[in-house]
């Protein structure tokens, strides 16, 4: 179970600007909930249920801790109503437990930095999987033209990390929905991405979330893909490798073995399941 209050303002927006809270010493309003509409630009999506509910006991107990972070939204009645910067997960909570005001800090961010620190706050508190991080770069990237070099310098990652995470928005849309899901890791999204065939990348994400199966596994899946895909093959080569491979089968006493000659190349793969097997190999090898 994770429980991510009691960490400061820092938690609400990051450290540079909560130093200048500090220093301006901003005050504290108590508004109405229902004055406070959502975050568009709140990255994450799926909220941790035992983490909202530990979080709510402690509202419950102690009140709100740490104040949000909202911006004036003026409506044409002349009523104003407020916008959520930070702190969603804090109003969920709030929400849960029937409370009618919380506390807030308001400030009027840009689009831009509404936008940075949504982002921002649910990096470094580590509360967006790979797939929410990669739409929240790919946001950035998008509506700003920030570069990857950009965004590693706003996040404290390295252009690497940043570039490796968006190219999880390659992933087939049903995999993208099972990583932002969580039903699926980030270890078996890039086995996925590994395999080339559309129906394969499909066959591997139906076998990790049915079988549930370790990233170690399904990367050996992949590398089985590779190796076992269809190559374009001669009539004549065809009958040359089928011999060769027979062959190779009769010596060795084993069935998992795979030749394919490529530009008149033979290319030899024999799987094995336990090292135990391995070990019989070498010995009939010697």
């Amino acid at each position: 179970m994770r429980h991510s209050f009691g960490r400061g303002i820092e938690s609400l927006i990051p450290k540079k600007a909560a130093e200048k809270v500090q220093e301006k010493q901003e005050p504290i309003f108590y508004i109405e909930i229902e004055k406070i509409k959502s975050n568009p630009y709140q990255p994450r999506k799926n909220f941790d249920q035992d983490g909202l509910n530990a979080l709510s006991d402690s509202v419950r107990e102690y009140g709100i801790l740490q104040p949000l972070l909202v911006s004036r939204l003026r409506k044409d009645s002349g009523i104003t109503e407020y916008q959520l910067v930070a702190g969603e997960r804090r109003l969920l909570a709030a929400k849960m437990v029937g409370l009618r005001q919380v506390p807030v800090i308001v400030r009027d961010p840009t689009e831009q930095e509404k936008l940075e620190i949504s982002i921002i706050e649910n990096v470094q508190r580590m509360d967006l999987n790979a797939m929410e991080k990669a739409e929240a770069y790919k946001r950035l990237q998008k509506e700003f033209s920030f570069t990857q070099s950009t965004i590693a310098k706003m996040v404290g990652k390295s252009r690497e990390s940043v570039a490796n995470t968006m190219r999880l928005l390659d992933l087939p849309e049903e995999a993208r929905r099972a990583l932002r899901e969580e039903r699926i890791t980030e270890g078996h999204a890039r086995a996925i991405l590994a395999v080339d065939d559309p129906k394969n990348k499909t066959a591997l994400l139906t076998k990790v979330i049915r079988d549930g199966i370790s990233v170690r596994e399904a990367e050996s899946f992949t590398q089985k893909l590779r190796i076992w895909q269809p190559v374009r093959r001669t009539r004549g080569n065809l009958h040359e490798e089928k011999a060769l491979e027979d062959k190779a089968r009769d010596i060795f006493g084993m069935q998992s073995i795979r030749l394919k000659l490529e530009s008149g190349q033979p290319r030899l793969t024999i799987f094995l399941d336990s090292t135990k097997a391995l070990e019989e190999l070498f010995r009939r090898i010697k």
